[in-house]
């Protein structure tokens, strides 16, 4: 079976419907991918890519952009690399209401066995309750 990557604007064009033609082109990939027919594959700067793209050329709230990711992350037939990471860090940043990148960041690091984050961004982190290095 073909195994492709998958870029972030497939997704936008696939959930924003801005495009007709191409958003029933991503729904075509999307449906071979769900019967089995191809392997999709997409990585995490993909995620970082479509929310950057959702709040500041769309204008997307948040929480509608935490949607999108979460949306990315249960199709069928596609496999995000780092995936669990990416779900941990779509949930976290719900419950805290930080951003999804800054909650990737605090489940990467407790993940990798960090003992704490170096950062500027302390309030962010801290309403993630990442510990954060005193330097």
């Amino acid at each position: 079976m073909k195994t492709v990557f998958v870029d972030s604007n497939v997704f936008l064009r696939f959930f924003a419907r801005d495009d007709e033609g191409q958003g029933a082109q991503a729904d075509a990939l999307f449906q071979q991918a769900a019967a089995g027919k191809i392997d999709l594959i997409t990585g995490p700067p993909v995620l970082f890519e479509v929310a950057w793209t959702l709040r500041s050329y769309y204008r997307t709230p948040r929480e509608r952009i935490l949607e999108f990711l979460a949306g990315i992350l249960a199709l069928s037939g596609v496999r995000v690399v780092d995936g669990s990471i990416a779900e941990e860090a779509v949930a976290l940043a719900r419950q805290s209401g930080q951003e999804f990148a800054d909650a990737y960041i605090a489940v990467s690091a407790r993940r990798a066995g960090a003992e704490a984050v170096a950062t500027f961004n302390r309030r962010d982190f801290e309403a993630m309750q990442a510990p954060i290095l005193e330097f």
